[in-house]
Order: structure tokens, then sequence, then C-alpha cells
């Protein structure tokens, strides 16, 4: 228990609060209730709040009663309408589906997790009876919204899979009547004009990895006779530019980028940044690796204790935030989903929300017909341990699928309010964990959170924010809101919807 709270329990009084849990953040105490409303108050405000001595009619007590924290003037209604906020997702299933479409890929990446193939292992291609089987269930689900997203390996070495897919799918999709999207995960090295042609005119939004500045890039990710980032930030450009030209709005339609922070990108968080703002990316995800695929294999070469990642983090993210100020318009992704959580405008992001969103919001749909929970319970499979797999294109109905024992596992796994370590954690209503994470380091879905990696990462960040927050400065609040904003981006939905 906090040292404050201890030698304050002999005056303790709890007929005046409603539920809430705490936790100590920099020089002030954070407290947040079970629908996701908090405040940060001082030491003198939190012993107030603690002893039930908090006079009515005070700024104080306006703002704990404004976010429901007394039981006096708590707001049912309020907190339904909050908490419905951050669950209404689990009503309406899947909406998130990989096609693995081949493990081919002509890329080595130091720390590839998604087993890929070698380019003469045709065997691994998706047949187009498989596609079209794996869109026939896609659509069966009750969603409202899909998104059907193309991975590999190399997505594009499999290109007229994609095609197949795209046109099978629309065409579909005239009955089923869904807002359906298409995206494609691509190193783009294997991009050229038809190709690109093809993909804007049918509206494929597109996301790739950029590591860093090209030393950095070309030493994780190996392409044969060529420079990966060259080929890479080529594209983007290229891409940019023909969203620009077709009247988009650039500070909206962009490629979007995603990097992989392995030890050697520790040192290098400014010149990381600066890349992606010298390509005109407004949003880069620093992502921390993960114990799947070849990772495992080089984790003396690319591992690192989080609280070397977490440090990296700050410095990037505050580097990010200054150059907000000079008005270079440029977001972290795990800031923005936590502070767009925060502001109570929930982004239903699979991995940090309760249930997770692992065969429930998510289905991965391998090249040979399997079914998995996930991109994470794929790549398992792929290094021998087949615990995430579901059912099968052939043979599998959709309800067969979501209502399979390891999905009903991984709901159970991944509610935070039956997790021991994270019931009474204060950042529960913002976070979430992930069952194969857990069942790949400790051998259970439910894992062990107090030594959980993701844990410790989703906590740090939690803590820097709000301690940014309780900072008070207008400027870097008037930043978080806009990076919690979220716009739709309407132009990457399929006519046929």
């Amino acid at each position: 228990m906090n040292l404050q709270l201890v030698s304050l329990a002999p005056r303790l009084d709890v007929s005046s609060q409603a539920f809430f849990r705490f936790r100590q953040v920099g020089k002030k105490m954070l407290i947040t209730n079970y629908e996701g409303f908090w405040a940060l108050l001082t030491p003198e405000e939190f012993e107030r709040f603690a002893t039930g001595t908090v006079q009515p009619a005070t700024p104080l007590y306006q703002r704990l009663s404004d976010n429901n924290f007394l039981k006096a003037t708590y707001d049912t209604r309020k907190a339904a309408d909050r908490l419905w906020q951050r669950r209404q997702a689990l009503t309406q299933g899947p909406n998130l589906h990989l096609l693995i479409v081949t493990l081919r890929c002509n890329e080595t990446c130091v720390y590839c997790h998604a087993s890929r193939a070698g380019m003469d292992a045709t065997q691994t291609d998706m047949s187009r009876e498989t596609a079209e089987r794996s869109i026939d269930l896609i659509l069966q689900s009750p969603n409202p919204n899909l998104t059907i997203e193309f991975q590999g390996g190399e997505p594009l070495v499999a290109w007229d899979v994609v095609k197949h897919a795209i046109a099978y799918a629309n065409e579909k999709n005239k009955t089923a009547g869904k807002l359906l999207e298409f995206t494609m995960v691509t190193n783009l090295s294997l991009m050229d004009d038809e190709k690109l042609e093809y993909l804007l005119a049918n509206r494929v939004q597109l996301c790739t990895s950029v590591d860093g500045p090209e030393h950095l890039h070309d030493g994780q990710r190996k392409l044969p006779g060529a420079s990966a980032h060259q080929k890479a930030t080529y594209w983007i450009r290229r891409i940019n530019q023909a969203y620009a030209d077709r009247g988009l709005d650039p500070t909206l339609y962009r490629v979007e980028a995603l990097l992989t922070t392995t030890r050697d990108s520790l040192p290098l968080w400014k010149e990381i940044v600066d890349t992606y703002v010298d390509l005109g990316c407004r949003a880069l995800f620093l992502r921390p690796v993960d114990p799947f695929g070849w990772a495992e294999k080089t984790a003396r070469k690319v591992e690192y204790p989080r609280e070397d990642f977490l440090e990296y983090y700050r410095q990037a993210v505050d580097y990010m935030v200054e150059l907000n100020l000079k008005g270079v318009q440029v977001l972290e992704r795990y800031a923005a989903i936590f502070l767009s959580k925060f502001f109570g405008n929930d982004p239903n992001f699979l991995d940090l929300r309760t249930p997770a969103g692992a065969g429930i919001g998510c289905l991965a749909f391998n090249y040979d017909g399997k079914v998995f929970t996930c991109d994470e319970g794929r790549m398992l499979h792929e290094m021998g341990d087949s615990s995430f797999l579901i059912g099968n294109v052939v043979g599998s109905s959709f309800k067969d699928i979501v209502s399979h024992p390891t999905v009903r596992s991984m709901v159970l796994a991944s509610n935070l309010d039956g997790q021991p370590d994270c019931v009474n954690c204060t950042y529960n209503p913002y976070c979430g964990t992930q069952s194969t994470h857990n069942h790949k380091k400790f051998g259970s879905v439910f894992g062990r959170a107090r030594e959980s990696t993701v844990c410790a990462v989703h906590k740090g960040i939690q803590d820097f924010l709000f301690e940014r927050l309780s900072a008070e400065d207008p400027k870097v609040l008037d930043i978080f809101q806009k990076w919690s904003t979220n716009r739709p981006r309407t132009h990457f939905l399929q006519p046929s919807a």
C-alpha cells in the first residue's frame, strides 16, 4: 500500500468516496474509477479526499464530483455511458481480419515475427479458393465494419491472390452490405507503377516499416542487392504525393509506417523521429520487440531491459512534443491510444482493451486455410505451438470459430477485472493484456502481470503521460488533445459498401 495512505489510515473515511484506485505519479496522486474518469491530486488534496474532509462548494469538491469520485453526487447514468463507450465493441464481433496470402518474402529481418519463407517456397502461397473461403467466413461477422488486412511474408509476392481477393470481397459485399476496408502491410520493395495504380484505384490503405535512418533500417532489414530503406522511402514519398494529387487531405492520408525497436535503436531516438518527419509521416509507433518468430533466436542481438526502452520512449516523445510546439505535426501511436482512453474516446485498439480482441475482435486466416485467434497465434503455430489454432476455412463454420474453447479462455484470461495483478491497478480502465504473449513467456494465457514486459511497458508509458499531464501545461495539453482526436479515413471505404 502507498506509504501516504498508510500514514492516513487512522483518519480514513470511506463513507464519502465512491470507488477509486490510486497511484503516485511524480509529485501527485493519480486516482481513477471503474468507468475510467481520473483526477491528479496534490498530496494535500489527496489527504482531504481520503479523510472525507473536502468541503462542498470548493473547486476540489466540484472536480471530484464532476469525475464521479463522491458518493453524494455519483451519477449512475454518466458512469454507464462512459463504460458503454469503452465496451461497446464487445457486442459487435470481429472487425479486423488478417489474410496471410503468402509466407514468401524477399527481405530478411533480424526480428522477423512472420516466420518468412524463401522466395522459392511457392507452397506457402494462398490459393484463390482458400482466399474465397476465408472471405465468405469474414463477411459472416456480425460487425458492420470490416477490415481485411493483407499480410505475409510479403503480400506483393502473391499479387494475383491479392487482386482476386479484393474483387471477390467487393462482389460478395454487394449482398453482405458491410462497411468494408482493405489494408496491406508491405515492405514496398516489390512495388511498381502498375501495382500502385491498382491499389490506389481500389482504395487499399498501405502500411510499411521504417526502422529509422538508413544505416539502422538496412542493418535490420536485409534486401539482397539493394537498400531496403531507399526502396521503402522512395515509395512512401510517391504514395503520399499520389494522395495529394487526388485532392485528399495530406494531414490525414499518408502511408502508415511503424518500427520495431531493437537494442541498436535505443540511442537513436532523435534520428528515428527525424527520419519520420523528413518523410512527411505524421505518426510513428514505438513498439518494443516481441518474443515471436526469429526475435526469439536473435534475442542476444535485439533484446534489452524494458527500463531502457521506457527511457528511449520518454526521450522520443518529449522530442515530438517539442517539435509540435514548433509547428511540426507528428505523434506517437501508443501515446495517442492511451490519451484517447484517458479523454473518454476509446479507439478500440485490440491489444489494449478488456477483454482483448483476439478471437472476438480479430481473426487471422493463414495461407493454408487454418484460422487463428490473432497474428501472434499464427506466429506461434509457425514456431511449432498450435495452441491458438481455432478452425479451418474448410469444415469450420463462423460459429465454430468464434465460439471455440480457446477463444472463450482468452476472453476470461484478458478480462482485467479477473486478473489478480490488474483488478486493483490504477490503469485498469485503460490497459489490456495479451494472452499469446503470456502463453509464450509464462506457459499460461493468464500470465503474471508483475513479471510481464508488456505490463512494464504499458505502466511506464501511462506514468510518463500522466506526469506530463500533471504539469498542467496548456500547450502540451492542447497537443495531447489533438493526438487523441480520431478522424475517420472515409476515402478507404469500399464503394460496394
